[in-house]
């Protein structure tokens, strides 16, 4: 792996610590086992437990009980939060390229050597195989990411003054690309029919869900806190990049220079993070990432289309998630995800 050495000022790859050794993993965390093995259980397409009103991975859950417990977060780290494939990948790639723009040329940016995923370390999984020392270890200011809904995570950044970017995508889409990216991921998850995960997804019961619950939770605390948590649609970042990328850039306290903006800055790291040139790299084409449940680097980057639904769902599948999603979101003045529109 290539050498990046810490900058004063700007976030470093989750890899750099990771390969550390005066930084030792522990063990994988079997503290909360035996009370994990007594909460409600669901096979699906990733075997998962209910905790706290929501269906957490098993190999994730003991990572979010022991972030609840023992992490705090710093006034200078950003969470990059999501529910699972709703552009995690793209808004992890775009954010860290924007902060570390200055002390990376984009020509030989750490994102052309490594997968977005082993930059910005997703914390659950860290903390659950005993990474904990690892994530502390990360100089500041960290990017930090996570799927906790805001309920589970809320004790670990209260008061802290941290700042929080929240991306959400049409549910429909959410479902269709997390489909996929069990079908052909680890061994460790189930391969099941669309039509069971459709069921499943409807229900509230899958992987991190209900999604609705979690979308409302983020979606609240932007609305009572939108100096410190920006909620994206996913659609608006596919629609107008260069300016959200700006949006984000503001948002973090990096704002793009009159000098950047006229020298096409903005437009070259769209460029850097787009899913052509993500997928065309050699690390995204051969290497797997993650210690729990490993997944091909290819697999995290498929269409990032919007609309991928209709390859898969009927008009009346469609309607009755429209339905249940407007319902649960009804007052909240979140809207926009109609297969009508």
């Amino acid at each position: 792996m290539a050498t990046y050495p810490p900058r004063s000022g700007a976030p470093i790859p989750f890899k750099v610590i990771e390969e550390q050794e005066d930084h030792p993993s522990q063990p994988r965390l079997e503290d909360y086992d035996d009370f994990i093995s007594t909460l409600p259980f669901e096979k699906g397409s990733v075997p998962s437990r209910k905790y706290q009103g929501f269906w957490y991975p098993e190999g994730f859950l003991p990572g979010a009980m022991a972030i609840q417990q023992r992490f705090k977060a710093r006034p200078d780290d950003l969470f990059l939060v999501s529910f699972p494939k709703s552009g995690t990948t793209w808004l992890k790639a775009l954010v860290f390229a924007t902060m570390t723009r200055k002390q990376y040329p984009l020509a030989r940016h750490p994102l052309l050597s490594l997968n977005p995923h082993d930059c910005v370390a997703y914390i659950e999984e860290r903390f659950a195989i005993g990474q904990a020392s690892k994530v502390e270890a990360l100089p500041s200011p960290r990017i930090l990411s996570t799927h906790m809904p805001y309920s589970l995570l809320q004790d670990s950044v209260a008061g802290s003054g941290c700042r929080i970017i929240y991306i959400a995508r049409d549910p429909k889409d959410a479902l269709v690309s997390f489909w996929h990216f069990t079908q052909k991921s680890s061994p460790k998850l189930n391969k099941i029919p669309f039509t069971e995960a459709f069921e499943a997804f409807c229900e509230g019961k899958f992987p991190f869900g209900p999604i609705w619950d979690h979308l409302l939770g983020w979606w609240r605390e932007s609305l009572k806190r939108p100096e410190k948590v920006l909620f994206l649609k996913y659609e608006g970042l596919l629609e107008e990049p260069v300016a959200n990328v700006k949006r984000l850039a503001e948002f973090v306290g990096c704002p793009f220079s009159e000098e950047e903006e006229e020298g096409g800055m903005v437009e070259e790291i769209v460029r850097l993070c787009s899913m052509e040139s993500m997928k065309s790299l050699e690390v995204n084409k051969v290497r797997k990432h993650g210690p729990i449940y490993q997944f091909a680097n290819s697999s995290f980057f498929r269409k990032g289309v919007k609309g991928d639904w209709r390859n898969h769902m009927s008009p009346e599948m469609a309607r009755r998630l429209d339905v249940i999603i407007e319902e649960k979101l009804q007052g909240s003045g979140l809207t926009g995800w109609s297969s009508q529109a």
